[in-house]
């Protein structure tokens, strides 16, 4: 019976020449397809732009696409070349509600200056150097939920991506006057100055699940095979820090896979939040949407082959069916050595790309189908 996996990779703009031509791209594919990979994880929006051309953008913000590919068509192109070798396409939305980086908003708040999100100074929202867009504000939803369906309803693809950015907004925001009226209007008091207390963490945090759901729907309506995936950061601090959920989205099937960012340096730290995830946030029923991001390559540090093998590995212990490797450029070091670690060890067997009803099965139904399989085996092997 054919292995069931995720084995996917995201494509950065980042310190990565992948979208620079076509025949980039096409190449790239081919060595994904080669390696074991079935899926690619294309970002189509950072940095206040698109990967492909937008009449949303262009109407709202009169920039049709990234200045970088004004004539062509990235996404376009990746869909056109994963879909030669038989790779799926599940767009990544990387900034999500981040209007820029080190940008003081940008070009997106230099327009729509009333989309910007405030601290409680009163302040543009910052953090870790991205300045945010009013993720609870209904225009600024709108604007990122029309941004994604544009997508939907325009390109080939399998699905969209969240991320640590999209739902999310830092819990320092929602200082803004409208968020704070809507507040008082429930409360019958303004929002509390920690900006971590309890009742104010969750109000906020609602508001975003609400949009997801919004979300999920709207896609689902276009078409209900497409996938909606979200890569968060690990619960709870994605929930204390930007007000991500992942626990109620769970819950309320508001995401078809989930790839939380467990991106640590060490086998032994990335073994033990594998561990809390599937111990205290998963169950038997959500555990086949799980496939966890891995760190394999930022600024100098890449994943020595061991420990890459290492958590593959346990992953699958855990009964974790795939996993997701930020970012691409990892593979390709060194000669490819990380890539010949994966065609030669765990990725050597193709694998399927899990249908909605296999990321919908239990765990419990998935362990009573394969040692079914494998008894049947055994009785044919006696025959």
């Amino acid at each position: 019976m054919a292995t069931v996996e995720i084995r996917g990779v995201w494509l950065t703009l980042t310190d990565s020449k992948v979208f620079h031509s076509q025949q980039n791209i096409a190449e790239a594919m081919d060595f994904l397809a080669e390696t074991g990979f079935n899926v690619v994880f294309p970002v189509v929006w950072n940095k206040g732009a698109t990967m492909y051309p937008s009449q949303l953008m262009r109407q709202t913000f009169d920039m049709e696409i990234n200045p970088q590919f004004v004539g062509r068509d990235p996404l376009a192109e990746v869909v056109t070349e994963a879909r030669r070798v038989g790779l799926k396409v599940i767009p990544w939305f990387e900034y999500g509600f981040a209007s820029s980086y080190n940008l003081n908003g940008g070009a997106l708040l230099a327009k729509k200056p009333e989309w910007a999100a405030r601290d409680r100074q009163g302040n543009l929202l910052k953090k870790n150097g991205f300045e945010w867009l009013n993720a609870l504000n209904l225009e600024v939803q709108n604007f990122l939920l029309n941004l994604v369906l544009e997508v939907v309803k325009n390109y080939d693809v399998d699905g969209i991506q969240g991320d640590d950015r999209l739902p999310a907004l830092p819990s320092e925001g929602g200082y803004d006057s409208g968020t704070v009226e809507l507040y008082h209007q429930q409360f019958g008091e303004n929002p509390p100055k920690n900006f971590q207390e309890k009742r104010w963490l969750q109000w906020r945090a609602d508001i975003l699940t609400e949009f997801l759901a919004r979300l999920y729907q709207a896609v689902k309506t276009i078409n209900s095979n497409l996938l909606i995936s979200i890569t968060p950061n690990i619960h709870d601090w994605a929930y204390k820090e930007y007000l991500q959920d992942s626990p109620t989205w769970l819950k309320r099937g508001l995401v078809d896979v989930i790839h939380p960012q467990v991106y640590r340096r060490d086998f032994f730290t990335y073994k033990s939040i594998i561990d809390k995830l599937v111990n205290e946030q998963f169950t038997d029923a959500t555990l086949s949407k799980l496939a966890p991001g891995i760190l394999m390559k930022i600024a100098s540090y890449r994943i020595s082959s061991k420990e890459l093998l290492q958590a593959i590995e346990y992953n699958r212990t855990c009964g974790i069916s795939g996993e997701v490797f930020f970012f691409y450029e990892g593979l390709r070091e060194e000669n490819n050595i990380l890539a010949e670690v994966l065609r030669k060890g765990p990725y050597a067997q193709s694998a399927t790309f899990p249908s909605l009803s296999d990321l919908n099965q239990s765990t419990m139904i998935k362990k009573v189908f394969s040692v079914g399989q494998q008894l049947l085996r055994f009785l044919i092997n006696l025959v």
